[in-house]
This record gives structure tokens, sequence and C-alpha cells, in this order.
């Protein structure tokens, strides 16, 4: 198992809404990822399943959207992936271990955002 790289992505404007499913098609389309996963496309998740990196369903906790040909992360998809972390929509399925890399990733752009991540408030 195993937790994206931080790659320090520019922020896109706090007010833009988050439409994960319509992200993740564009996010597919930019990385040239339409077949099969790739590293461009794992760039825009914070966790994927190394054992299968081939298979979409393997990627989790998106955070970003293409945003004028390049990939920015979304405050918005942020926050919604630190609600996960914290339990929300029923949490997410990742090894426990994983857990505090994924939210140490995370409070990265919580920071960014000049927000604390919820679990250090």
């Amino acid at each position: 198992m195993t937790v994206t790289r931080f790659q320090d992505l520019p922020l896109a404007d706090r007010s833009r809404e988050w439409d994960g499913a319509a992200a993740e098609s564009r996010v597919r389309e930019w990385a040239d990822a339409e077949d099969a996963p790739d590293s461009a496309y794992r760039d825009a998740h914070l966790w994927y399943d190394g054992d299968e990196p081939q298979n979409f369903g393997s990627y989790k906790l998106l955070i970003a959207d293409v945003i004028d040909g390049k990939l920015h992360v979304v405050p918005r998809a942020v926050m919604a992936a630190g609600g996960v972390m914290q339990g929300a929509r029923g949490g997410v399925d990742i090894p426990k271990d994983d857990v505090g890399r994924v939210k140490a990733h995370l409070a990265k752009y919580y920071d960014k955002m000049g927000e604390t991540a919820p679990w250090d408030r």
C-alpha cells in the first residue's frame, strides 16, 4: 500500500466547487490515462494500492483537478478528504499504517491554505 509523494501542487481558487467525478474524468484525460493509471494520474490522489497500480479502483482520495491544462489541488477537495480521514462518509478503507502519512500529506495542503488540519485542532 502506498501514500503518494507530496507534490506541492498549486492551489485552485478557494471558491472553486468540487465535483470529484468531473475532476476524475479531466485528470484521466490530462494524464493520458484513459486505459490505465500512470504516474501523472497518481499525483492527483493521496493513496493507491501499490500491489494493483494498474487498476483505477486502487486510487483513493482524489484532491486535484485540471485547471488551464495544469494539475491543481482544490481546497474543497482537501477539506472533503480531511473529513473522510476523520470518519465522514464512513471513512476510507486504507491500512492503518498509512493513515498518519495520508494525514501528514493533507496537513501540508491545509497549511498551504493557511488552515490547521482537523485532527490538529
